[in-house]
């Protein structure tokens, strides 16, 4: 019998009960983004910084503490929090900007997901709030002074939690209907004394009137009669609808407008006394006509204040429904616990036919909360660019330099939606190769929300005229690694294991996209028709010797590993959804030929072409790919880093299935044609079973014996083998740096396991050494592709030296138990992810040590977690990797 969740999803997916009509979709960071930037030199995070949030009216999104909206961002819901002693209420999360931390921007915050389900019919979050005073300056102070080469100063540091002086704030979500939310707010006193604490849930409108003429009358929130002890709010918006906020414990009601206030930012009159911040000025400061009397406005909150003795809790009930309270008639509490209870256990039932019972206690948990960070970490997106361009209406034109600058070409992308992010503070904008890999682990859980998500990317509102794919808010025109048709095949492919039905639908649907981004590579990133592609940074930020999104010092062009390999990825991906789709409909037997011819040119390119000083980007005498310099008078040069570009060639892999042949004789009659007219391309890559028969073919860029000696040197723990997973640089360049000197400078790549101590692209993230889930994944993923073909007579060492011989299945398996090995108790009962000086609370303290937090990425020799904190977006791949294995 399905779950309660899983009919639930049906609903949603058939449009019959719009389930998903409210989610966490409320951003955890607004200011200092591209879109909120209107400054003539596009400097997002000095336009628009911190200071300026409380005050200020956003144009695009908006955030807050937990927060949720429904699917248009029209009415917010979040928290907001103060313990009398800091500058300000806490109606949002604090961190360092790029300029300000010693390693690009950084949240300074502890917030965890502790649960969802896909319909977020149930939703738990939890935030460590200080009772003493918030250290702001502190950590500007550190963050600024620290180098490259420290480590973040982090809000542990500060002592802050000392003797436990700090209140644990659960917020849960349980859905009774599709617009009928209960929410119980439970506040905890960890410290050791008495302490005091405000608790302000917040309902407010997001501000779309002050920009452009508004349809209809501007939306309001009002006081109206109380039902017993409870506060009442009503809303009423042209197009939302009416909708109320129930307040047990009959609280004081505050009421301002989500208005910019305009005398504190910029000195000039005020065309409302009740502005943004008057909540923080009636609370904090004592202003008691920054809030309206008349108890109307388009922002309120519900006040709550305890005195909270150490150890004790409280608990507050509040019910946003469209109910009426003569609807309710005097109960809008009645069901509320029943309510809740209902969909924790419904909750569980769900999570119990995804995550695998051979798993340990602790690996579910980590299973669980990756699931809920990847749920949590949807967010309404809206960005109209040629607007944002332009202007509005009701507001002073942008400068003209705007319609030059950044983002430019983009004047038909046009966002208003609901989007994976990668992390909603320090990446509150989708990202097309990380969306692409959020996908996989959510397909375990919605499979309907995964293909909602990889259509959207590539509908005509998104992709560009040309093709081309829209990167990420600071730049759309760079250039994310192609993985789009990786993830739509796996999506389809998860589906269709736990269905038994394939969504062809959606596989046609877009396929066809696919190929206008297809020929967009072709035409854009092979200069000379090579079949040796460009392509930029793709994704790796620092990997290379120079910053491979500008002009090289060198001159030239260069000639990319990576960027071919993930072409011959992508034209295998493209292929497997063509013999797919030709199962049903013969047309696609013809576009498939096209993809497997395509694959053996850029095959040949890549490992076997030989010229003078050998033009293919392998490298014979190292056994290894490396990218190389074209300089205009015929010279090349390798550069010969051994980095993640010379493992990528393992991705483009695809074993022909002889059932595929079998039932497709047009795609057979061609494929046996240029077996026979093309050998120079086909013999050293296309393999045969023993009696020289082609019934199974494997398509990969490395050959049998170049296979071997990638593997030779990725197993080596002197190299690319870490105890969590596949380095991202060898650590052979911590001894061998690679030095490269250009007119006098030097360029140089060393081994750099943690955080990024270069500046190139902010210095946010490192891809010198340390180990990144998306790879390591992929990783994975291929080594099982080989071993399907090459069976369990093909071993090689693991570790490298060790003597132990393994199946590449194997290996695949090593691989994916020290990745999860990051998240999961060691022996002495610690996670290797907070292997940092001062984190020992998430070891020892019962309050701490079962909160999970899925990094950017990590330590390449600790395991220890780096960059931004939040990121389950890709690192939540280490839910599917513990459901393949059933280990942990």
């Amino acid at each position: 019998m399905p779950t309660a969740e899983e009919l639930r999803l049906a609903e949603s997916a058939a449009r019959t009960k719009h389930w998903k009509r409210w989610g966490p979709y409320v951003s955890e960071r607004a200011w200092g983004t591209v879109r909120e930037d209107y400054s003539p030199h596009g400097d997002a995070w000095s336009y628009f910084p911190y200071e300026h949030s409380r005050s200020k009216a956003y144009r695009w999104g908006e955030d807050g503490l937990a927060g949720i909206c429904d699917r248009r961002q029209i009415l917010c819901f979040a928290l907001a929090l103060w313990n009398e002693r800091d500058p300000h209420l806490k109606e949002r999360l604090f961190g360092l900007t790029g300029p300000q931390g010693n390693h690009g921007e950084d949240v300074k915050e502890y917030y965890f997901y502790l649960d969802s389900t896909p319909t977020h019919s149930y939703m738990k979050w939890l935030y460590k709030y200080p009772q003493a005073r918030f250290p702001y300056e502190e950590l500007l102070h550190f963050g600024r002074a620290r180098s490259r080469r420290e480590p973040e100063y982090e809000l542990l540091d500060t002592g802050v939690f000392a003797e436990q002086r700090y209140f644990d704030v659960f917020v849960e979500y349980a859905k009774a209907d599709v617009d009928d939310i209960v929410i119980r707010i439970t506040v905890v006193n960890r410290g050791p004394a008495r302490a005091p604490i405000h608790i302000l849930p917040t309902l407010w409108f997001r501000n779309t009137w002050s920009w452009q003429p508004m349809p209809g009358e501007k939306p309001y929130i009002r006081q109206v009669p109380d039902l017993s002890r409870t506060r009442v709010m009503a809303c009423d918006h042209p197009t939302l609808g009416n909708r109320w906020l129930y307040c047990a414990d009959a609280p004081d009601l505050l009421f301002t407008e989500n208005e910019t206030n305009l005398e504190r930012l910029y000195g000039v009159p005020n065309r409302t006394p009740y502005v943004k911040d008057g909540i923080n000025e009636y609370l904090v400061n004592g202003r008691t006509y920054a809030v309206n009397p008349e108890r109307t406005g388009t922002k309120a909150a519900a006040h709550y204040h305890f005195e909270l003795e150490g150890g004790a809790a409280t608990t507050m009930w509040l019910r946003l429904c469209n109910y009426d309270p003569d609807t309710l008639r005097g109960e809008p509490f009645g069901p509320a616990a029943r309510v809740l209870a209902e969909r924790q256990v419904e909750a569980d039932e769900f999570y119990a036919t995804r995550i695998p019972e051979t798993l340990s206690a602790d690996a579910k948990n980590v299973m669980r909360q990756a699931f809920a960070g990847l749920l949590w970490t949807k967010q309404f997106y809206a960005y109209e660019v040629d607007r944002w361009l332009t202007g509005d209406p009701l507001q002073p034109p942008p400068p003209p330099s705007r319609l030059r600058g950044r983002n430019h070409n983009w004047k038909h992308l046009h966002c208003e939606d609901v989007i994976s992010m990668p992390d909603k503070w320090e990446y509150p904008w989708f990202a097309a190769w990380d969306l692409a890999f959020h996908c996989v682990p959510l397909a375990l859980v919605d499979s309907d929300f995964a293909k909602q998500q990889l259509i959207l990317m590539l509908r005509e509102w998104y992709l560009h005229p040309n093709g081309q794919l829209p990167a990420y808010e600071w730049t759309f025109d760079d250039v994310n690694p192609p993985v789009h048709a990786w993830a739509a095949w796996r999506v389809y492919k998860i589906e269709k294991k736990r269905t038994g039905k394939g969504d062809t639908a959606f596989l046609e649907r877009i396929f066809h996209k696919l190929l206008l981004n297809f020929t967009w590579w072709i035409n854009r990133k092979d200069a000379d028709g090579s079949n040796i592609f460009e392509g930029g940074f793709l994704g790796l930020d620092n990997i290379g010797v120079f910053d491979r999104s500008a002009r090289l010092p060198t001159g030239g062009t260069l000639q990319q590993s990576d960027a071919t390999s993930w072409m011959g990825m992508y034209c295998l991906n493209m292929l497997a959804m063509a013999l797919e789709l030709a199962r049903y409909d013969r047309v696609y037997e013809d576009v498939a030929s096209k993809f497997y011819e395509h694959f053996l040119y850029i095959a040949d390119a890549l490992s076997h072409r030989v010229g003078v000083e050998g033009d293919a980007l392998w490298d014979e005498r190292d056994g290894f790919y490396y990218d190389a310099i074209a300089f205009p008078d015929g010279r090349r040069l390798k550069l010969r880093v051994r980095s993640l570009v010379g493992l990528i060639p393992l991705f483009a892999v695809q074993m022909m299935e002889s059932w595929w042949l079998e039932q497709l004789p047009g795609f057979r009659r061609r494929m046996d044609w240029f077996v026979r007219n093309r050998p120079e391309l086909v013999n050293s890559i296309v393999s045969v079973d023993e009696q020289g028969n082609v019934v199974q073919q494997l398509l990969s860029l490395p050959n049998t014996a170049q296979l071997r000696r990638i593997l030779r040197i990725m197993l080596d723990e002197n190299e690319f083998l870490s105890p969590y997973g596949i380095r991202s640089v060898s650590r052979y360049h911590r001894e061998h740096p690679y030095v490269l000197h250009v007119d006098g400078q030097e360029y140089r790549v060393d081994y750099d396991p943690a955080e990024s101590s270069i500046p190139m692209f902010g210095g946010n993230s490192n891809w010198r050494g340390p180990v990144w889930f998306p790879v390591n994944f992929l990783i994975i993923e291929s080594l099982q592709k080989f071993h399907h073909f090459y069976g369990d007579s093909f071993k090689v060492e693991c570790p490298t030296g060790s003597g132990n011989l393994m199946t590449l299945w194997e290996v695949a398996a090593e691989l994916s138990r020290r990745l999860a090995r990051i998240f999961l108790r060691d022996a002495d009962g610690k996670r290797p992810v907070y292997r940092h000086p001062g984190m020992e609370c998430f070891d020892t303290d019962p309050h701490w040590r079962d909160l999970v937090l899925f990094y950017e990425y990590f330590h390449g020799d600790t395991g220890a977690g780096l960059g931004a904190s939040h990121q389950t977006g890709w690192t939540g791949l280490v839910a599917k990797l513990l459901a393949q294995s059933g280990e942990g």
